[in-house]
């Protein structure tokens, strides 16, 4: 298996100026990630020039207040809303500024495949999948912010990649992380390779204090400022399941080359141990402006606006196993990906349904691994191959359907 993320074809500086010049896309600007894009290319301008980073699309899906806003903020090409109900109040918004309007899922597509030199995908669970691979289409810079669409979608991933130059920058903390400790030299002489998680707000919470937890208490993440699902499945430690498998793809790591280590300052984001006995770490505050300004300005590094480590602040760094008793999604993961086929697929939208039902207070907290291990247990194709989209589209949708049962029969 090959790696996703880009390796470096040269290590020759490239000139400041041509990564300045760059244009950009951002998939999902109204969420936390898109949000903390378009303020590090803010600050881009005002660092280096008005004219530097030309946006050339944003898209939201529903929040067509804050998606204006943005437009006439950022002034992009083209402005899209995915709720095609919201069009109107969209184009009467932007009105007199000269950006373009458009709504529909299919314009969101179309935003991809507009032509930008960086793509940052931000959209939120597997709905960024099309999207995502339409950028990779036209070989575009794409910074993954999307987890969910590498661990729905890694072999159809990989033979997009095969047929485009597209260039895949991680940007989620961990694995930006990695892909700065190996800088661009790829993954041949790592022994392993450690995540760190949280824990979240529960880390230290027994499985009857978990039983009654609130939405509130969940999504109450005591590091980072995410959306409610990430949130959530910070607090279940799937996220970190997830992200485990996105570095087995990213890297082309083996399961067994994979660790994760619970560490609650959210300061060191991976240990990268090498052959020699050497261990990397990457440390930053945690605020994901850091890996996308990284990101956007790959190999260059550009001036950013994120908080700046304190570690005499910081005093001191804690780090420990995490329970696979009480986080039992941790390991419903590490079991998927070592299953491999259409087993992650189903996982990822087997919990993007429990996690949905939580959120909108429709079974408790220790559903969710229930939900997504009895969804796994009665899916007969996660043993099938996951090569086509087609392939991943049908599994991913039964695998929701039957979810939303399993979640009705827990509130019955």
């Amino acid at each position: 298996m090959n790696a996703l993320a880009a390796t470096r074809p040269s290590f020759e500086i490239e000139a400041l100026e041509p990564v300045l010049a760059r244009s950009v896309t951002v998939l999902g600007s109204t969420g936390s990630i898109g949000v903390s894009t378009l303020d590090v290319v803010a600050h881009a301008r005002a660092v280096y020039g008005a004219d530097v980073m030309p946006v050339e699309a944003i898209t939201a899906q529903g929040r067509v207040d804050d998606l204006i806003k943005q437009a006439r903020a950022m002034n992009p090409r083209i402005a899209v809303i995915g709720d095609e109900t919201l069009y109107g109040a969209l184009k009467d918004g932007l009105a007199g500024t000269g950006i373009e309007a458009a709504a529909g899922r299919g314009a969101v597509i179309e935003a991809a495949a507009r032509p930008s030199n960086t793509v940052m995908v931000a959209i939120m669970g597997a709905a960024a999948l099309e999207p995502a691979l339409a950028a990779v289409a036209r070989s575009a810079t794409v910074a993954l912010a999307n987890k969910e669409c590498i661990v729905a979608a890694g072999g159809v991933f990989h033979r997009a990649l095969a047929n485009s130059t597209a260039c895949v920058i991680p940007v989620d903390s961990e694995h930006n992380a990695v892909f700065q400790v190996l800088n661009g030299e790829g993954a041949r002489e790592v022994e392993k390779v450690t995540l760190t998680a949280s824990g979240g707000p529960f880390r230290d919470w027994t499985l009857e204090q978990m039983a009654v937890c609130t939405v509130e208490q969940a999504v109450a993440h005591p590091n980072w400022s995410m959306g409610a699902k990430i949130s959530v499945d910070s607090a279940t430690l799937m996220n970190k399941g997830l992200e485990l498998i996105e570095a087995h793809f990213l890297f082309a790591l083996a399961p067994e080359k994979l660790d994760v280590l619970v560490h609650p300052q959210s300061i060191v984001h991976c240990l990268v141990s090498y052959e020699d006995g050497s261990t990397l770490a990457h440390l930053s505050a945690p605020d994901m402006r850091t890996p996308i300004a990284h990101a956007l300005a790959w190999p260059r590094r550009i001036a950013s606006p994120s908080r700046r480590l304190d570690l005499a602040a910081v005093g001191r760094l804690d780090f420990r196993k995490p329970d696979h008793d009480r986080f039992r999604c941790l390991g419903l993961a590490l079991d998927a990906m070592r299953a491999g086929a259409l087993a992650p697929t189903i996982l990822n939208a087997a919990n993007e349904i429990a996690v949905e039902a939580f959120l909108n207070r429709r079974i408790g907290f220790l559903d969710i691994p229930r939900v997504v291990e009895s969804t796994l247990a009665q899916s007969p194709e996660a043993n099938a191959p996951c090569d086509t989209l087609d392939a991943v589209l049908s599994a991913d949708a039964r695998a929701r359907e039957l979810a939303g049962q399993i979640c009705r029969r827990v509130v019955n």
